[in-house]
């Protein structure tokens, strides 16, 4: 038997998952991603996720012999890189830069017809990220002699070997054009295109560990390093469809971020000021997204003990008119820029907050599909299939759609495996949701609405 190790990097958590030759999960380990405080700006912690990686990469490499390593990330996150490492530390995408940046970045930003990456708040447009570390840091930034894709970064320390890929530069970057499938004239235009490595697959195997991996690992020195991929353009593999023509299908990829990717769909009902985008599929083909902050928000207002609610908690939120307005978190989203609040009673219990959490995250999916123009069937997922009451009532509200739940719990694991073995459809399948019919749901997504819009009461 030979193994795969997903190495999943979330904006939450780090996470090593470790899948056998048909997909099933025989090891997880897990680990915060802390955000570091310290130096010019907050920066993510790469060496303590390195040197944990390489430890946890020898306790899975004594339960199955690993033929291959998978690099899976976050999106809007890039390395600047000479031969021996970082220039700069790698910018959290939280960080806002000044103020007066952001007006010069304004002129030198592609326009949304070319792009489809909206302007986004803080560092989620990767391309100021850049253009202000070139800025303040012009020293370290012209000893950079390549900018690695967040995922390829991780590829390149495990191989040595550099690459770009298309769904991390396709992600809300301003970098690329998804219907052209070529760099944008940001690129050109600031003279970056000769730091990108050349484009390879996601699914490529770039090379074998380094002998300095291979030692410190356990691992073999035959084991390959892939490419990667973007977290969300993992969850969508298995659902592109074979040949990249069919119906449409619309996925909710959910964690840290719900992205509702609309396989199939046309770009030109995208609206910038609604925060939707076109991110590119790991084939390099365009596909019409809208977002929210889901887990964070889902957190927010679940509480720090979140206590799975009842069906009855469900209908007495929905019975008193208790509804959470959008938005809870800061960074991008429909209604970006609106602070979050609670209309009617308050819940009154972690059962009850559970409740609300859920109700709050299903209509902003519900929001997000219907401005998409979503058509066809509906997939679930990640970690919104472990919450009973998603689909349903999401199911509820969209009878004209069929909503199903995948069965496996993380998709990018599942689409990390898959790179390793492309071609090779994984095991399991979708379930089905039940419609939960709770009494003046439809009504009360109706009240939310109306009270969302800029302006409700």
């Amino acid at each position: 038997m030979s193994a795969t190790i997903v190495l999943d990097i979330g904006k939450t958590n780090v996470k090593l998952v470790l899948l056998d030759q048909g997909g099933a999960t025989l090891a997880s380990r897990r680990m915060p991603n802390a955000v570091l405080r310290d130096g010019p700006y907050p920066r993510h912690d790469t060496e303590r996720i390195w040197n944990w990686m390489l430890d946890t990469l020898r306790e899975l490499g004594d339960i199955a012999p690993v033929a291959a390593i998978v690099p899976v990330t976050h999106g809007a996150t890039a390395a600047l890189v000479d031969d021996n490492g970082l220039v700069l530390p790698v910018l959290d995408y939280e960080y806002e830069p000044p103020a007066a940046q952001l007006q010069h970045y304004a002129a030198l930003r592609p326009a949304y017809e070319s792009t489809h990456s909206p302007q986004l708040p803080a560092g989620l447009n990767l391309g100021r990220q850049l253009a202000w570390l070139a800025h303040a840091f012009p020293d370290d930034f012209s000893r950079a002699r390549q900018i690695l894709m967040y995922p390829q970064y991780w590829a390149w320390r495990l191989s040595g070997v550099a690459a770009s890929e298309v769904t991390s530069l396709g992600c809300h970057t301003d970098l690329w054009q998804p219907a052209r499938q070529d760099y944008s004239s940001l690129v050109d235009g600031m003279g970056w295109r000769g730091l990108f490595p050349p484009m390879r697959p996601a699914w490529e195997a770039l090379g074998t560990l380094t002998p300095e991996v291979a030692a410190h690992s356990g691992l073999p020195s035959s084991c390959q390093v892939i490419c990667g991929i973007h977290d969300s353009n993992a969850s969508l593999l298995r659902h592109l469809p074979v040949g990249g023509q069919g119906e449409p299908l619309t996925v909710l990829s959910t964690g840290t971020w719900v992205i509702a990717a609309a396989i199939g769909m046309p770009l030109d009902g995208l609206r910038e000021e609604a925060d939707m985008l076109a991110n590119s599929n790991a084939l390099g083909q365009p596909v019409a997204c809208m977002r929210f902050m889901g887990g964070r928000e889902f957190a927010e207002l679940a509480g720090a003990e979140p206590q799975v609610c009842g069906i009855d908690d469900l209908q007495a939120l929905i019975d008193q008119d208790s509804m959470a307005l959008p938005c809870f978190a800061a960074a991008g989203g429909p209604f970006a820029g609106r602070a979050g609040r609670i209309d009617g009673p308050a819940p009154h219990s972690r059962q009850q907050a559970y409740a609300l959490a859920t109700l709050y995250c299903v209509l902003m999916s519900d929001y997000c599909l219907t401005a998409l123009g979503a058509s066809g069937p509906v997939v679930v997922e990640g970690s919104y299939t472990d919450n009973p009451h998603f689909a349903p009532l999401l199911a509820a509200l969209r009878p004209q759609q069929s909503i199903a739940s995948s069965s496996d719990t993380s998709g990018t694991s599942c689409g990390g495996w898959m790179l390793h073995h492309w071609g090779t459809a994984p095991q399991g399948g979708n379930a089905l949701a039940t419609p939960l019919q709770l009494r003046g749901w439809q009504e009360y997504r109706q009240r939310w609405l109306a009270k969302s819009q800029p302006g409700g009461t």
